[in-house]
């Protein structure tokens, strides 16, 4: 045996103990069953120590309400809990029950007093305790060899007419309580259910409903059943146990029904009512009138001063961005950021779905203070996304912030992201996005970004174009969103940013060199996203894979259609697709300058333009120029949109993160 003594209590104000010991092997089911209906003449089946005794009346008194007092009663024979599997190559425990009827009464009704446990002890009585254990409060607790309960609930019970309404009550009120222990073996669950014996029926729910496979690790061959009670100094309670019944083995054992009619009556409730002076009540209402209005004055001084100080504190961005949400409407929105409301995660934070009563569906992005966007990238997001009006950009309703809780309020899309929708949707329930949905959010993606760098009133560079930030609504079209790293810039300045920010795999070749984003870095990361779409594939993948080199490698044999995501099988229109990958490719190009607009990359793709052809002078076989078809129409190379890889596969600038 393990010289080291541990417990678990089921605590009720009671708690239950178990000590820690080293396992031994375990016997095959072996059932105990006992009903005390009341206690006279079973002296001989508890064993009892400290104040612990039998009354005549049948009860069983743990502890009067005597200062530093203890007592135990424990049932004289150990319970046999380990079981073993029929090769004996498993041990579980096996499922037990316990009910019993308990009275607390308290020294005076404003002096509480302790509590008591329902323990399981390797031993029938408790070694070195002492009295005032702390079990103080009107709570239900679990502890394992600990004072502290791993587990602790208030004292209610639910009421059978309405499952989710509940009843508090308490311990310590001199009424009889009715007690219930189950414990499941083959699922491990723990329920714990306690309520009024008065109402003479069980709770459907349980207080404590709880899976502890610890259990198992704690608990020894041999353990005795039985409770533990003290009191302290100045705080005291008597303890009494009206009935007890326990059953353990066998498939589904059940505890014998305690009714309160059978068990002896309980013990006068002589709890010492305080008495009150009539003068005393008279100064303490009028010194609580005073009080009352010395803090409805402080009230009013305080709200006073918080909203000088809100209005001083203001900052330019918060006054030019009026819509600032209450943190109370987005948290009932959200039903306290409830962990089922998460609809995404990532690097900034979370995503919780959420409902205005003033407004349709909303999506809260509670952003993490430390993380990489952090309230820098906060007010990025305000100040671009905040002002911006395109139907494929996703559509910014206001912002909060609170102590330190950064948030975002958008439009709620129904979809989620493109990346889902290209990878995980498939893989769940094998859909995939066809052809034709797939090139109208490409051009929708591209209509986007035009609107940014080109149509409105500044310059925006995004910074992060990937498929987890473009949402896809209910009728399939793209909304460019996730604004943390973007960018404004008057028409005409030059960007001075040299933070190398975005996402590897879309990271334009320059970026490495200088950090300096452009609308050419976000049209390249167009690129690589265009490609993906069309492929199926991830930007890059294990060992020396980019998937801009294998498409133009693809082209430069005379293969580029090879490069269809091998899922959409035929159903695709071969001209589009010719002309989506090799405006992916263009827009690719390691030279900046070379890579077309995305006015120009929208006109490609609706067919209003031809696209350039593409051409390789590092030892590629050139493909036919007629491999696109009429809408692709070579033109010479001196011409300022003739287009040209420099580098082969095996030399093309790669970031790769090994994740594929």
């Amino acid at each position: 045996m393990a010289t080291q003594r541990s417990m678990v209590s089921v605590s009720c104000l009671f708690k239950l103990f178990l000590f820690l010991s080293v396992h031994v092997r375990a016997q095959r089911t072996i059932t105990t069953e006992f009903t005390f209906r009341g206690f006279s003449g079973n002296q001989s089946e508890i064993r009892m120590e400290g104040a612990a005794m039998i009354k005549p009346n049948g009860l069983l008194r743990l502890t009067d309400r005597k200062s530093n007092v203890t007592g135990t009663a424990f049932y004289h024979k150990p319970v046999k809990l380990l079981e073993t599997s029929r090769d004996s190559t498993n041990v579980t425990i096996g499922s037990f029950s316990a009910s019993f009827v308990f009275v607390i009464i308290p020294s005076s009704s404003t002096n509480k007093g302790f509590g008591f446990t329902f323990t399981l002890s390797p031993t029938p009585y408790r070694a070195n305790a002492g009295s005032a254990q702390y079990l103080i409060g009107n709570d239900i607790g679990l502890n394992y060899n600990s004072r502290t309960s791993d587990i602790q609930e208030p004292v209610v019970y639910y009421s059978n007419d309405d499952p989710n309404k509940k009843e508090d009550f308490q311990l310590e009120s001199g009424n009889p309580i009715q007690a219930l222990v189950e414990y499941d073996g083959p699922t491990q669950m723990l329920n714990v259910t306690v309520y009024p014996a008065r109402l003479g029926f069980k709770p459907t729910k349980p207080l404590i409903s709880r899976h502890v496979p610890k259990l198992l690790e704690i608990v020894q061959q041999e353990m005795y059943v039985g409770f533990t009670a003290s009191t302290g100094r100045g705080q005291s309670s008597a303890h009494y146990v009206m009935g007890w019944s326990f059953s353990s083995g066998g498939d589904r054992p059940k505890a014998d029904v305690l009714n309160l009619s059978e068990l002896p009556p309980p013990p006068p409730n002589t709890a010492k009512k305080s008495g009150v002076n009539s003068q005393v009540i008279v100064l303490v209402v009028a010194l609580s009138a005073v009080m009352l209005v010395m803090l409805v004055l402080l009230f009013f001084f305080f709200m006073y001063k918080k909203r000088l100080g809100q209005e001083e504190t203001l900052e330019d961005w918060e006054i030019d961005h009026p819509r600032r949400l209450k943190y109370r409407d987005l948290y009932e929105a959200t039903d306290g950021f409830k962990e089922t409301r998460i609809i995404g995660t990532g690097g900034f934070g979370t995503v919780f779905k959420g409902k205005l009563p003033s407004s349709d569906l909303i999506a809260v992005k509670k952003i993490i203070p430390s993380s990489m966007q952090g309230v820098r990238e906060f007010v990025a997001e305000i100040e671009s996304l905040g002002k911006l009006r395109h139907k494929n950009l996703v559509n910014l309703q206001g912002w909060c912030k609170h102590k330190n809780d950064l948030l975002l309020i958008y439009d709620y899309i129904p979809n989620g992201s493109l990346d889902s929708l290209l990878y995980t949707v498939p893989r769940r329930s094998g859909a995939v996005l066809s052809w034709n949905v797939r090139f109208e959010i490409s051009k929708g993606i591209a209509s986007g970004l035009l609107y940014l760098h080109e149509e409105w009133e500044k310059i925006v560079i995004h910074r992060d174009v990937k498929p987890s930030n473009v949402l896809i609504d209910s009728k399939m079209n793209p909304r460019l969103g996730d604004f943390g790293l973007a960018r404004l810039y008057e028409r005409g300045a030059l960007s001075q940013t040299t933070a190398l920010v975005g996402t590897i795999g879309y990271l334009a070749p320059e970026l490495a060199r200088n950090g300096k984003p452009s609308t050419a870095s976000d049209i390249f990361a167009f690129g690589v996203l265009l490609l993906e779409i069309v492929s199926g594939r991830r930007p890059t993948g294990s060992g020396s894979f980019f998937l801009v080199d294998w498409v133009m490698e693809l082209h430069a044999n005379g293969e580029i259609l090879s490069a269809m995501d091998p899922r959409l099988g035929s159903g695709y229109d071969g001209g589009e697709a010719r002309i989506a990958l090799a405006v992916g490719l263009l827009c690719c190009h390691q030279n900046p300058e070379s890579r077309p607009s995305m006015r120009n990359v929208l006109r490609y793709l609706n067919g209003d333009e031809n696209v350039p052809e593409i051409e390789d002078d590092r030892g590629y076989s050139n493909p036919s120029r007629n491999e696109f078809g009429s809408r692709f129409e070579g033109y010479d190379s001196s011409s300022s949109g003739a287009f040209s890889f420099v580098n082969r596969v095996s030399s093309t600038f790669r970031i790769s993160d090994g994740n594929g």
